[in-house]
């Protein structure tokens, strides 16, 4: 098991203390990938910068909460997964939409559905997608624009996703009740 340190604001390093402080201002705690991620300044400003992005995208909450939960999913982040079940539930996003994202079933629309599986194609195939998933994609109502803003939330999990595994950052409390755990095939 490997693990990175957990910063709080007096361990940080000098560049990270005012984020990790902007982060107990708007979470009231400081979740434990941003103190991972304070480790090193300049990935907790972009991961903070890409969610702030990502969250003013076109997307309504459940559409970003389809593609964070899809990635978390697809990446099997144990940290991701509770986190983004208590913040759609924050979100007053609908539970069953969360509970099949975390149990790979169909989404409770054909529009979500498509943006579930089109997201799922760029995670597994690297962003290689074909003119036919293009037009499928663009048929459920959807434009450019969103083909780009899957890559900005895809850019954001990588950073959380890939953390949490080299870091293995326990779940935050809040977000304990949420647990998950990848099933094994």
């Amino acid at each position: 098991m490997t693990t990175l340190k957990i910063h709080d604001i007096e361990s940080a390093p000098e560049g990270s203390k005012a984020l990790l402080e902007q982060s107990l201002k708007q979470n009231g705690m400081i979740p434990g990938l941003h103190g991972v991620l304070a480790g090193a300044p300049e990935i907790l400003e972009a991961y903070q910068t890409l969610h702030k992005l990502f969250t003013q995208s076109s997307f309504n909450k459940e559409e970003l909460t389809v593609v964070w939960q899809t990635i978390n999913v697809e990446h099997e982040c144990h940290y991701c997964v509770p986190a983004h079940t208590g913040i759609a539930n924050m979100m007053k996003v609908d539970s069953s939409l969360s509970e099949a994202l975390r149990n790979r079933t169909a989404m409770p629309t054909e529009k979500l559905q498509v943006l579930h599986d089109f997201t799922l194609k760029i995670v597994r195939n690297r962003g290689h997608v074909t003119q036919e998933d293009l037009k499928t994609f663009y048929a459920a109502g959807y434009e450019e624009r969103q083909v780009l803003e899957i890559i900005l939330g895809l850019s954001q999990k990588v950073i959380s996703n890939y953390t949490n595994h080299i870091a293995n950052t326990p779940v935050d409390a809040p977000f304990q009740k949420f647990a998950w755990k990848a099933e094994t095939v």
